[in-house]
């Protein structure tokens, strides 16, 4: 039998573990100390994703990976043993506390010390991601109790040391402060310096304890847990699937109520038989770009002459920016569905046009004839993406009448991982290849690279559209770039957005010939040792990217259409 490459086996173990949680999902439960939940741990650590670092190296416990899983999981997850994962729970007159992570849009609620629900909005690709981070959790967890506890059940006197941390019985500063962080390094079979630096980022630099519990109690807490288990079967941390979401897996639950909403909201507006231009983006660049040189005008201050100077500008000035966007068309709607994707309705021909930044160049006539309209939607998640899409370009019904909006172009900005280059740079993607499937999408996009005007390195090729962040693995990422795919980039959305794009055209709700663009920044590069996304956010260099690509899809749906170009 001839073996496997290196990228056939991970792509093998990615594929056992996609599989395993959707079977899962449908028996009901699983234990990650139990067969099936071992089952897991070992594929995740055969493919070793980029982003949890050294998780498959048994001598040391992976900090970084930790880090960015504790910012994306709900405060008080190290304590758990009973994690829920359901579809729908109304949990508003309850005693239960609303807990939101740091940094992902994810609903959850602490039931108890021990307990905690999430709430899936999202579909599948919120299952992945969380049973992904508690295997890691788990996996890391496992590390900590053996290093610790000897032979004879016992455990080392480090470990004591830092119970006592913990439990507040020492004063941690100074000398203090150090041999704890000291004692704990040991622990985790990291450096002192490399202790110290998580430490730091966790409790004081970073974001206090307003989202975390602290590197020592949330060590404390993955190693007492995996203690516990041992002792008593009672505790053993288990995993619950519910029926609600097994039912609204596949069902665009979410998707149809917030899409209902924003096409609710045009028409109520009277503007559902304008141009609509679609755009996926965050929830400031569009607005900044638009409204931020008339809001510092109208503060009396000086608009810097570069666009990307002026951005650093207006922060602290969100409120006097939003004002003004609303006097001069910008609607805002924040979700109700339960989706986590809020929703601007921007009516182009009311914009002052004498307030736009010199950078930005506008048709005024055009404008004023086409009276475009820019619906401005946040980021979708993984699958979420194909759901909300599919719904938003389907026609309603208001007043006993059908409406078919004039969907005119669809613009996707995200954020992506880049192959080739570096932090920063912009990709186009020609195609959208689906990671895992046979499904693969040819892209006719609208953008060029001299459209960046030689602001940005930009690379033009296939978008590989993964799983997860958290289900990368280098040396499948290696074989779409070097091989005949010639990926350039991975994200999340693209392949799923496209999808539904395909299937509107096919049934005839949007035209074939709606200009399609989609333009990525690099936020990481998981080939490159530290530029992952565990070394953390980009900040003030992913100001020129970012407002690169809105300049230029703002650029595009304000003036005539040009001629359509197929060919890069």
């Amino acid at each position: 039998m001839q073996d496997l490459t290196k990228s056939q086996k991970a792509r093998l173990a990615i594929h056992t573990f996609k599989t395993l949680a959707d079977a899962l999902t449908l028996r009901g439960n699983y234990k990650p100390s139990g067969k099936t939940g071992e089952k897991l741990a070992e594929s995740l650590k055969l493919f070793s994703p980029e982003i949890y670092g050294s998780m498959s190296d048994p001598r040391v416990v992976e900090l970084q990976g930790l880090e960015y899983v504790i910012d994306r999981m709900p405060k008080g997850i190290e304590n758990c043993n009973r994690i829920i994962l359901t579809g729908h729970e109304d949990f508003q007159n309850t005693s239960f506390e609303q807990v939101i992570p740091l940094k992902r849009r994810r609903l959850s609620y602490v039931v108890s010390e021990k307990e905690i629900c999430f709430v899936i909005t999202k579909g599948l690709t919120e299952v992945y991601d969380i049973v992904t981070h508690i295997t890691f959790l788990n996996i890391e967890a496992q590390k900590i109790q053996q290093q610790i506890c000897d032979k004879e059940g016992g455990t080392c006197s480090e470990w004591h040391d830092l119970g006592k941390a913990v439990r507040g019985e020492l004063v941690l500063e100074g000398a203090v402060l150090d041999q704890a962080i000291w004692n704990l390094s040991i622990i985790l079979g990291r450096t002192y310096k490399e202790t110290r630096a998580t430490y730091e980022s966790m409790n004081k630099t970073h974001h206090g304890q307003r989202f975390n519990n602290g590197l020592f109690s949330i060590i404390y807490a993955m190693g007492e847990r995996i203690i516990n288990e041992h002792k008593s079967a009672d505790e053993h941390l288990t995993i619950y699937f519910t029926p609600s979401l097994q039912d609204m897996i596949g069902h665009h639950q979410y998707a149809t109520a917030w899409a209902q909403g924003v096409k609710k909201h045009i028409y109520g507006r009277g503007l559902h038989e304008r141009p609509l231009h679609i755009v996926s983006a965050n929830m400031h660049s569009v607005k900044n770009v638009l409204y931020g040189a008339g809001a510092l005008r109208k503060l009396g201050e000086s608009v810097p002459a570069s666009l990307y100077d002026m951005i650093p500008t207006l922060k602290g000035k969100e409120e006097e920016v939003d004002t003004l966007a609303q006097q001069y068309g910008l609607s805002f709607l924040p979700d109700t569905s339960g989706s986590n994707i809020d929703v601007m309705v921007i009516d182009a021909a009311a914009i002052d046009r004498n307030s736009l930044h010199p950078d930005l160049s506008i048709d005024s006539d055009y404008l004023q004839k086409e009276k475009p309209v820019i619906v401005v939607m946040d980021y979708a998640f993984g699958t979420q993406a194909f759901d909300v899409m599919d719904e938003l370009l389907c026609p309603c019904h208001f007043d006993e009448k059908t409406i078919t909006f004039r969907i005119e172009s669809i613009s996707i900005m995200g954020k992506a991982g880049i192959l080739p280059g570096k932090k920063g740079d912009i990709m186009l993607a020609t195609a959208h290849v689906m990671e895992g499937t046979p499904h693969n999408y040819i892209v006719a996009n609208d953008l060029r690279v001299d459209d960046f005007e030689g602001k940005a390195d930009v690379y033009v090729g296939p978008m590989v559209t993964v799983l997860g962040t958290s289900l990368q693995n280098r040396d499948v990422l290696e074989r779409f770039y070097s091989s005949n795919w010639k990926a350039v980039g991975l994200e999340m959305e693209g392949g799923h957005y496209q999808r539904a794009i395909n299937a509107a055209v096919i049934q005839g709700h949007i035209s074939s010939q709606v200009r399609i663009r989609y333009a990525y920044y690099a936020s990481d590069n998981p080939l490159r040792g530290g530029q992952t996304l565990a070394a953390g956010s980009m900040g003030l260099e992913g100001i020129v990217p970012t407002y690169l690509i809105t300049k230029v899809l703002v650029q595009k749906i304000l003036n005539p259409p040009g001629d359509r170009r197929c060919d890069f």
